[in-house]
C-alpha cells in the first residue's frame, strides 16, 4: 500500500533551496566525510597496529555496516519524536566515539568504534533525507538530493589531500579529532538551523505503529526494487574508494600526492555528474533517468573491466575510463531515493532509513570483496561491474519501468 500525498508544507519550506542544500548536505556528508578523510591513513593503520591491510579495511568496512543498522533504529525514531532531536542525538555519539578512536590501541577495537561510530553518524543522513520527503516531492524532490550529491561530491574530492595532510603531521590518530571537531560545527549548525519540518500531528504516537512502518515497506515490492538501486550504485563506488589506494599505489607504483590528484579526479566526476543530473531533472521525470543511466553505468563500468583485465591502454585509458563509471554513478540514486520514498511520505524517516540501510550495507557487504579476489585492478573492476549488471536486473525485474507505460506509473506516484 502506497501514500501518494504531496508534501506537507510546513512554515520551514519558505526557507531557499540553497539553505537546504547547504545544511542537508553538510548532513549527509558527515558520513563520507567520516570514511574519506580516513583513507590515505589505511596504510599508516596497518604498519601502526601492526595488521593486515584486510583488517584495516575493515575499519572502513564496519563503520558501513553500522551505518546501516543505525538508519535502521534512527528512522522510525525520527518518525516518532520528531527530526531534530534524533540528528542531535546523533552526532554528539559521534563526536565522542570520533575522540576514543584517537586513542585506541588494537585494530579489533578501532573496528568496534567504528562500527559505533557509523550507528551514530547514520542519524544526519536519515534525517536529512527525511526532511527533503516532509517539504518535496517527484521532480522537486530529485532536483533537491542530486544538489546534495553535489555537496556530497566534495568528500571525496578533498576529504582524502585532507586526512593526508592531518595524518603526516599527527597522525592517523588526529583524523579523528578532525572529525570530531567536525561533528561539533555540524551540531552547532543544526541546534541553530535546522527547523522542525515533522509537527506533533504528523507523527507516530504508537510504538507498534511505528515500527509496523518496516512491515507495510517490505510488501511494497516497487519499493524494495527502488530502494536496491543507491544500494547497489554505492557498492561501485565503494569498491572503487576501498581498493584504490592498493591499486594506484601499490600496483601502479604512485605517490601518495599523485593518488589524491587521482582521486580528486574522480571526486570531479561525481561533482559534474551530480550537477548533469540536477539539470536532467529540470526536464526529464525520475523514472525517464533512471531507466536511460542504470544500463549506461553497467556498460560503462563493463568496459572498464575489460581494459583492466587486458591492460589496454595503460594507466592513462584505465584512469579515463574509471572517470566515466564514477561520472554516472550519481545519476540514479536521487531519482530512485525520489520515486521510493514519495510512496510513503507518512512514514518517510522509516522510509530514508531503509533506503540508507540498504545503500551503506551493500556497499559495506560487497566493497570487501575486492580485497578477497585479489586488491588489484581486475578485481576492483569486476565488483564494480557486477555490482551495476545486478542493478540493470533488478529494475528491469522489480519494477515495471521497462514496460510500456510502466516509467509513467512509476512517476505518476511522485508526481500527484
Amino acid at each position: 500500500m502506497t501514500e501518494p500525498e504531496t508534501a506537507a508544507d510546513p512554515t520551514p519550506r519558505r526557507r531557499s533551496t540553497a539553505f537546504y542544500v547547504l545544511l542537508l548536505g553538510a548532513m549527509c556528508a558527515l558520513g563520507a566525510m567520516s570514511t574519506d578523510i580516513y583513507l590515505p591513513s589505511l596504510p599508516q593503520v596497518v604498519i601502526d597496529l601492526s595488521t593486515s591491510a584486510t583488517a584495516a579495511q575493515w575499519t572502513m568496512t564496519a563503520m558501513m555496516i553500522g551505518n546501516a543498522i543505525g538508519q535502521l533504529i534512527i528512522g522510525p525514531l525520527s518518525d516518532r519524536f520528531g527530526r531534530r532531536r534524533p540528528v542531535l542525538i546523533g552526532i554528539i555519539g559521534h563526536i565522542v566515539v570520533s575522540i576514543a578512536c584517537a586513542y585506541l590501541p588494537t585494530i579489533g577495537w578501532l573496528i568496534a568504534a567504528r562500527a559505533c561510530q557509523g550507528v551514530f553518524t547514520a542519524a544526519a543522513g536519515v534525517v536529512a533525507m527525511a526532511v527533503i520527503r516532509d517539504l518535496f516531492v517527484g521532480r522537486e524532490a530529485s532536483r533537491l538530493m542530486s544538489r546534495l550529491l553535489l555537496v556530497i561530491g566534495v568528500a571525496p574530492l578533498f576529504a582524502p589531500s585532507i586526512g593526508g595532510f592531518i595524518a603526516q603531521y599527527v597522525t592517523w590518530r588526529g583524523v579523528f579529532g578532525a572529525l570530531a571537531l567536525m561533528g561539533v560545527v555540524l551540531f552547532v549548525a543544526v541546534l541553530i538551523w535546522l527547523p522542525e519540518t515533522l509537527p506533533p500531528d504528523r507523527r507516530s504516537h504508537d510504538w507498534s505503529d511505528t515500527w509496523r512502518g518496516y512491515g507495510v515497506l517490505a510488501r511494497d515490492r516497487h519499493f524494495l526494487a527502488l530502494a536496491l538501486i543507491p544500494g547497489l550504485t554505492s557498492a561501485v563506488l565503494m569498491s572503487y574508494v576501498v581498493g584504490s589506494p592498493f591499486v594506484f599505489q601499490t600496483d601502479f607504483g604512485l605517490s601518495s600526492f599523485r593518488f589524491s590528484l587521482v582521486f580528486a579526479l574522480n571526486g570531479c566526476g561525481l561533482i559534474i555528474g551530480a550537477q548533469v543530473a540536477a539539470a536532467l531533472a529540470k526536464t526529464h521525470s525520475p523514472a525517464h533517468i533512471l531507466r536511460v543511466t542504470i544500463p549506461v553505468l553497467a556498460v560503462l563500468a563493463g568496459w572498464f573491466a575489460i581494459v583492466c583485465w587486458t591492460g589496454l591502454g595503460g594507466l592513462g585509458l584505465l584512469i579515463g575510463s574509471l572517470f566515466t563509471v564514477v561520472f554516472m554513478i550519481n545519476f540514479s540514486p536521487p531519482n530512485a531515493s525520489a520515486l521510493a520514498m514519495a510512496r510513503h511520505g507518512r512514514r518517510a524517516g522509516t522510509a530514508a532509513a531503509v533506503i540508507g540501510c540498504i545503500q551503506f550495507g551493500l556497499g559495506g557487504l560487497i566493497s570487501p570483496l575486492v580485497g578477497v579476489l585479489g586488491e588489484d585492478a581486475p578485481a576492483m573492476s569486476s565488483v564494480m561491474f557486477g555490482a551495476a549488471l545486478v542493478a540493470v536486473i533488478l529494475l528491469a525485474v522489480g519494477t515495471p519501468i521497462y514496460r510500456r507505460g510502466g516509467a509513467q506509473e512509476l512517476d505518476s506516484v511522485g508526481l500527484k
